[in-house]
């Protein structure tokens, strides 16, 4: 029988999180669903056990501290994440299980952004960012992903126990995703409805701090992943601005067999020296980049082999 596990990172959500809890168990009744407390001060632990989750604690602060813990204890077959706060539909649940389970994807992503949350949603920032993360992180990683913050995902246990986290916050739904595209893991995108917070909940995301967090994890995954193209780019713009500064220079000593611009000369020829050495920083980088995707696929079979 296949065993799925529903996963319910939660900070101050006892409001919400009995809702989230019996709206999952009547879409998916044979699934156990886990609750990870991320050191609430109210009774979200509470209200969660009395309606039948396992609750478990996550003393480390930040959601991609509980992702973490909750990939590397739980053991099923397919994951169900979603979050604690009621925005998202559990009749998607079932459709985003079968969809691992028949193996048509390794990541099922439940798309907001294509449904209701631009209408829903009523802070502009948040909007703003989420169509500059989609746009930036498709740019980069030449990708046609709609969704890339979602917390609504279904996962294949071959993703799970093979995804490194490193992000502490809410940057891992961004780290996820570019895991997924990097290492052709196949990605499913299904259309949920979104709906704002009830009131009197808060939501734990900070549009400024959290938003340049995630951007700043976006453009480091893009250097780790794809060190050529990143220091590429880097040197050619400063090859552009050098040669455009050393132009008249040169253009000057052809006329008049003169240079009266040394510091000019002197600097455009430091800059043309460092875009050469960043160029030649990620010919060696993706050399070594290279070598930890073969690394990461012959640990990936290995663990297949050997579950």
């Amino acid at each position: 029988m296949v065993k799925i596990a529903v996963l319910i990172p939660c900070y101050n959500e006892a409001l919400t999180i009995g809702k989230v809890i019996d709206d999952i168990r009547n879409v998916i009744n044979e699934a156990e669903i886990y609750v990870y407390d991320n050191n609430s001060s109210d009774d979200t632990a509470a209200v969660a056990a009395a309606h039948g989750a396992i609750v478990r604690q996550e003393k480390r602060q930040g959601k991609g501290n509980v992702i973490r813990a909750m990939f590397r204890d739980i053991e099923a077959d397919c994951y169900i994440m979603i979050d604690g706060d009621d925005t998202y539909p559990a009749s998607a649940a079932r459709e985003m299980a079968d969809a691992v389970i028949r193996g048509d994807a390794d990541m099922v992503v439940g798309d907001r952004l294509s449904a209701t949350y631009f209408k829903v949603n009523k802070r502009p920032f948040h909007n703003f960012g989420n169509r500059l993360m989609r746009s930036l992180v498709n740019k980069l990683f030449r990708s046609n992903i709609h969704d890339i913050m979602s917390g609504y995902r279904a996962f294949s246990r071959s993703f799970v126990k093979n995804f490194p986290v490193l992000s502490d916050g809410f940057e891992i739904e961004t780290e996820m995703t570019i895991h997924a595209l990097d290492k052709n893991f196949i990605v499913k995108e299904i259309p949920v409805e979104y709906s704002e917070r009830p009131s009197g909940s808060v939501s734990k995301l900070n549009t400024l701090r959290d938003g340049v967090r995630v951007i700043t994890t976006a453009l480091i995954l893009f250097r780790d992943y794809h060190p050529l193209r990143f220091f590429s780019s880097i040197a050619a713009v400063l090859s552009l601005v050098a040669i455009i500064a050393l132009v008249p220079v040169l253009v000057e000593y052809w006329q008049t067999g003169l240079v009266p611009r040394f510091p000019t000369l002197i600097v455009c020829c430091f800059v043309l020296l460092l875009a050469l050495l960043l160029f030649v920083c990620g010919v060696i980088l993706n050399a070594m980049s290279r070598k930890h995707r073969l690394l990461y696929e012959f640990l990936v079979n290995l663990n297949r082999n050997n579950p």
